[in-house]
Order: structure tokens, then C-alpha cells, then sequence
């Protein structure tokens, strides 16, 4: 029974994530989403009292990913500059390869700001962006040009090139996961300096699994 409560509870999560990516959050009533998962709205009512229910779960859903991501990046002893660019190959790939997540980005678009007002999966993501290059800063791994604004405006273009609001609509929007390398080799000159950056893995992080499995 709970196994079936649970399958259930998750077909809703889908739902909701293909219609607030699809429709954004205002347009999508809990009829369509209801519909869109095959169960009548009391079972909806059930799992989710109100669409910003709903809204929440998407969003930690997105937010437990990125912790997990962050987690197990942070456990390879890797520096700041390596582990910020990783963040953005996962970037690229969460949202080419996860609906839910991706609509996650949709709902912090639409100005809902997730569970207890945490900002959205976006606002997450780009402040841990911005510890990475405060930590690259202060252990003198930043080129000069790239500190201070410079590496603000690094973070912005960085960001809103691989995510540009509004086009979390589709997978296949902003930077594609296959591009982030070229993207990566143009930026390190500027943000290390020209003569460090053979220091650093430019394409994705294998998975931990995979990585031990290959050892």
C-alpha cells in the first residue's frame, strides 16, 4: 500500500513538473495536473493540499539534487576553480536530463520561491557558485582580472549563458552539456590566468560509482 501511495505521490511530482514547465506555475491548475498523473484530484488532495504543495516539492526535489552533487564534489578534495566548473556541467546536464529539476528553474523563474522562501533552485545554485569563487579568491587561485567585479560578471554571464530565464521550457535550451568544455577552455585563461589552466578538467565529472568501478 504504501509502495502504491508513494508511485502515486510520484506520478503527481511528474505532473506537476511537465505542466509548470510546459504552462508555467500560474497557468497550471490541479485539474490538469490530476489528469496528467491518471488519478482522480481527492487522490491529489491527498498528497498535496494546494498547488504550492506541489510547487515545493518540485523545487526540493531540485534542491536535494544539487546538494547530493555538491556533496559528493566536495568529497573528492577537489579546489574551488575545479568544483565551480563541474557545477556547471551539472547544470547543463540536470536540466537536459531531469524534467523535474528543470522545472525547478521554471518555478524560480516565475518568481516562486520554493519551500520557505529559499530562493529556488536558481538562487541556490548561483550562491554556491559565489562561495566557490570567494574560496578560488582567498587561496590565491583567481587570476587579477578575474576578482572583484570581474569575477561577478563572469558568474552572471556563466549562469544566465547556460540558463537564460525563461527557457527552461525545453531541454535542449541555453548551453547543451556537450558545449560547457569549449565553454570552460575560453573562460580559464581568463579567470586562472593563460598558465594554469592545464591544472584543470575541463569536461563533466564522471559519477562517483562509475569512477570507483574504473579504478
Amino acid at each position: 500500500m504504501q509502495e502504491r501511495s508513494e508511485r502515486t505521490r510520484r506520478r503527481l511530482i511528474d505532473a506537476a513538473a511537465e505542466l509548470f514547465t510546459r504552462s508555467g506555475y500560474a497557468s497550471a491548475t490541479l485539474g490538469q495536473i490530476a489528469a496528467a498523473a491518471g488519478v482522480t484530484k481527492g487522490a491529489l488532495y491527498f498528497h498535496f493540499p494546494s498547488k504550492d504543495a506541489l510547487a515545493d516539492a518540485v523545487a526540493l526535489h531540485g534542491s536535494a539534487l544539487l546538494g547530493e552533487f555538491l556533496d559528493e564534489r566536495r568529497a573528492t578534495g577537489d579546489g574551488p576553480v575545479q568544483r565551480l566548473i563541474d557545477l556547471t556541467h551539472w547544470l547543463t546536464l540536470v536540466r537536459r536530463d531531469d524534467p523535474v529539476a528543470r522545472a525547478a528553474f521554471r518555478l524560480a523563474d516565475d518568481g516562486v520561491d520554493g519551500p520557505a522562501g529559499t530562493g529556488g533552485l536558481r538562487r541556490a545554485w548561483l550562491a554556491e557558485a559565489r562561495r566557490l569563487l570567494d574560496e578560488a579568491d582567498a587561496a590565491g587561485e583567481l587570476s587579477g582580472d578575474a576578482r572583484g567585479d570581474g569575477a561577478e560578471a563572469l558568474l552572471a554571464a556563466l549562469l544566465y549563458g547556460i540558463a537564460p530565464p525563461g527557457t527552461d521550457r525545453t531541454a535542449g535550451a541555453g548551453v547543451r552539456p556537450e558545449d560547457g568544455g569549449a565553454l570552460w577552455q575560453l573562460l580559464l585563461p581568463v579567470l586562472v590566468g593563460s598558465g594554469r589552466t592545464g591544472r584543470y578538467r575541463t569536461v563533466p565529472p564522471r559519477p562517483r560509482a562509475e569512477a570507483v568501478r574504473a579504478a
